[in-house]
């Protein structure tokens, strides 16, 4: 039985600052931390991509596979995350799947190696989107401030600046960081109404959705560019696993962490598909003009959903929506920096990453050392360009993360039935292959492919190469040959949890 982490020592060799998490986050906390992390600036943003790579017949469709491939994920993390609800997510699920003392060890210390990388440009991301509708407001934000500099510019600093306003912002106690959240939330919730009522007023007053007719396409080229949309909307969908990151801060976390999980797709993804359908009409020559790859395409994605409530309402009404989008993208940082935070401090406490990240804050009960490194880190990728994160983030994720899980899922139920499982995937193992053969979908459909899988092999290849000289120095696997079973958990290893 899994015991909670206030009950639990610390692990020999940590210092008495590291402490342990309490278990604070109840269902609708956990519901508005995934849909925080959700609901970030992407999908006002991809709204007219998705249109263009899919077209209008199909725009649609790519919102609803996405939502399958996020339901069937969301059903492996439920039961990963009602069995192991410990503090780093995957990191826990990986170490435990693939044996503590065997190649878990590895898996877990390398999955760890790419969130220092993906994490950071998640949040980056997030930031750069924000200060980019913050030029809406102060057009000269997106000038070079330094004539020498030309690639730097006035938005880089304000993404940087509110990236390191995010860290401060939760370097305080859970209660004060939920409070703020449930206030984040209103906006967020403001933000999706307001598109989605503006889009179907727009739409109304300027003929409904007697869209042209599509173009005849061959059944290849459909399938690849429902592929493309499908990639971008699995973007905008993930985050349903938020709250396994904070599972040792959760009550009763073998029913909260698969309700949050499930209520928190159904929810964001009826919201995704009503907003595709009420902005659809709106977007029609801004899709176009995407796909035409025109200079400006990107000030063009930028203004849309503050355009279409101007259209609807009045200039007033379009400055107010882009201000929630503001708001909705500072929310998404800040369940992104939230979640993540616990991901190296789950780690260093186990030995298996830089042990000064494993320290608690002895009077907020937080991470922060392993919070305040994240946001420092992705405060400094503010400063690069946000063409291809996306893809780089979807690509390097699949394959080291959500593959291991997927297989490792199917993996567990054969090496440990006894396991006791809280939750069990409904029609197993029908969910884990649905969410492997939609994967394999995107990547196998994806324009440029051989980039995104060249950076996921370098992170691979560099996060092992570090893994096998620091393993030989502490004799860990596999220059060692452990007695116990490729999942036992030893004592010593237990009481690191």
């Amino acid at each position: 039985m899994i015991q909670p982490l206030s009950s639990i020592s610390a692990s020999p060799g940590i210092s008495a600052s590291t402490g342990s998490l309490q278990r604070r986050i109840g269902l609708r906390s956990a519901v508005a931390f995934n849909m925080l992390e959700m609901i970030g600036v992407g999908p006002f943003i991809t709204l007219p991509l998705v249109i263009a790579a899919a077209g209008y017949r199909l725009s649609v469709w790519a919102w609803v596979l996405g939502a399958a491939i996020a339901l069937a994920d969301g059903l492996v993390w439920a039961e990963l995350g009602a069995a192991f609800p410990r503090a780093g997510g995957s990191y826990a699920f990986l170490r435990e799947i693939y044996g503590p003392q065997r190649a878990g060890n590895w898996l877990s210390f390398l999955y760890v190696w790419q969130v220092s990388f993906t994490a950071p440009l998640s949040i980056a991301s997030g930031c750069i989107g924000l200060s980019s509708f913050l030029a809406w407001f102060w057009p000269g934000l997106d000038r070079a401030p330094i004539a020498a500099w030309p690639a730097l510019h006035g938005t880089n600093l304000a993404a940087a600046l509110a990236c390191l306003l995010v860290t401060a912002l939760l370097y305080r106690n859970l209660s004060s960081i939920t409070r703020l959240a449930w206030v984040l939330f209103v906006g967020v919730m403001a933000a999706i109404a307001g598109v989605i009522v503006s889009g179907f007023v727009h739409a109304s007053a300027t003929g409904g959705w007697l869209l042209p007719a599509s173009p005849p396409m061959s059944i290849p080229a459909a399938l690849g560019g429902l592929a493309q949309a499908t990639l971008i909307t699995t973007y905008c969908y993930w985050g349903y696993y938020n709250i396994c990151f904070l599972g040792g801060e959760v009550r009763r976390p073998e029913r909260t962490i698969p309700r949050a999980i499930l209520l928190s797709v159904l929810f964001v993804s009826a919201l995704y598909v009503l907003m595709n359908l009420a902005a659809l009409p709106s977007l029609r020559d801004a899709a176009a003009h995407v796909a035409a790859g025109a200079a400006n395409g990107n000030s063009v994605r930028l203004q849309l959903v503050a355009e279409i409530a101007s259209s609807a309402f009045g200039s007033l009404a379009g400055r107010l929506m882009a201000a929630l989008i503001v708001w909705t993208a500072f929310a998404s940082v800040f369940s992104l920096l939230l979640g993540y935070s616990r991901v190296p401090y789950a780690a260093a406490r186990d030995g298996n990453y830089f042990r000064f990240l494993a320290a608690v804050h002895p009077r907020h009960g937080i991470p922060h050392r392993s919070l305040v490194a994240l946001g420092v880190v992705a405060a400094a990728f503010c400063f690069f360009s946000l063409a291809q994160v996306i893809t780089m983030l979807v690509v390097t994720r699949i394959l080291l993360q959500f593959f291991l899980q997927q297989v490792g899922v199917m993996l567990l139920r054969i090496q440990r039935p006894e396991l006791a499982r809280p939750f069990k995937i409904p029609l197993y193992p029908l969910p884990p292959l649905a969410a492997i053969a939609g994967f394999v979908f995107i990547l196998a459909n994806r324009s440029h492919a051989l980039g995104g899988l060249a950076v996921a092999a370098g992170i691979a290849l560099s996060g092992t190469l570090i893994y096998l000289i620091r393993a030989r120095r502490l004799g860990q696997w596999p220059f060692c040959s452990p007695s116990d079973g490729p999942f036992a958990l030893p004592v010593d290893s237990a009481s690191r949890d």
